[in-house]
């Protein structure tokens, strides 16, 4: 097959290119400059998402394309990357693509949802980046609805993996290690994390495996109560499980307080990843694809410890 990645040199790009060179297909990445260190297999090529032109040879004649790449950080450049870089690429690629993976996020539902999430949720983006996401997403369902192509979108909720540039949850293991972390509200809040492994599997899923209609949506995520997955980093580092517990009301007013002081270690949002009860539910991909988890939450977390180390 002929794959072609956006994203190929991030997180979860380069990971997806590996895989498919090892299953023999014939990779294209898309980079802004000349690589210092090509992505061994595969070939680069020099465009960008701003630039129609340069995008034509990334996707012609191409089997399957990911579209992985999307701006995380910075505001300002969120709709023109994810949004204007999306329907560029989606001009470039009609008539030449067979198959478009769209690489969304469970982050279109909203940062708070209320209860359980699936892919009939209506969506409620609320910051930047997932107003944008949402939007990039719509503009290839338009496109799939009007048969310019053929695909699907895929919303993993929080990936992580040892190399992961996010650094929230090393800095949870190191505050579990230190003794300093303390369980907020009642029991029996959620978490909802996906490994990167099991992202990839779910990614060449919706590339490869034959989708019983157009315009599908999959959800790809892990859940566990925040007291088992506290339990799992505990075991991993070897000590006692924290038992410690605060008000939630207490804990959201210092919160309150922290979102206003440069460095503060509790800020609301962190308050809410500790107080989450609902999960996002991966049915659907089961049940269409045979999606299987490769790597449980134990497995993941077990590793995450481990190169912390």
């Amino acid at each position: 097959m002929i794959i072609a990645v956006t994203g190929g040199t991030g997180f979860i790009g380069k990971r997806l290119i590996a895989r498919h060179i090892a299953r023999g297909d014939e990779v294209r990445y898309l980079t802004r400059q000349t690589p210092e260190k090509a992505i061994a297999g595969a070939t680069a090529i020099i465009g960008d998402l701003s630039a129609m032109d340069s995008l034509r040879p990334l996707v012609q004649g191409v089997d399957v394309l990911y579209h992985c790449a999307a701006e995380l950080h910075d505001a300002a450049k969120m709709h023109a990357t994810n949004v204007l870089g999306t329907h560029n690429l989606l001009t470039a690629a009609t008539g030449q693509v067979k198959r478009w993976v769209q690489l969304s996020s469970t982050g279109v539902y909203g940062s708070k949802p209320a209860q359980d999430v699936n892919e009939d949720t209506p969506i409620q983006p609320m910051n930047a980046y997932e107003i944008s996401k949402a939007a990039a997403d719509e503009l290839v369902y338009t496109a799939m609805n009007a048969q310019q192509l053929y695909g699907v979108v895929l919303r993993p909720s929080n990936v992580y993996g040892v190399d992961m540039p996010n650094q929230s949850l090393f800095q949870l293991i190191n505050m579990i290690k230190r003794g300093l972390f303390f369980f907020v509200g009642q029991r029996g809040a959620t978490v909802n994390y996906i490994h990167v492994d099991n992202v990839i599997d779910a990614l060449i899923l919706c590339g490869t495996a034959t989708l019983p209609a157009n315009e599908r949506t999959y959800i790809v995520s892990d859940t566990c109560t925040i007291e088992e997955f506290v339990a799992i980093i505990a075991a991993a580092l070897n000590i006692p499980c924290p038992h410690k517990r605060c008000p939630e009301y207490l804990i959201r007013f210092v919160a309150r307080l922290g979102d206003y002081l440069p460095r503060f270690p509790l800020r609301s949002s962190r308050v809410d990843a500790l107080t989450y009860r609902h999960h996002y539910q991966t049915a659907r991909i089961e049940a269409e694809l045979g999606y299987q988890h490769t790597v449980s939450m134990a497995e993941g977390m077990s590793e995450l410890v481990r190169y912390g180390r």
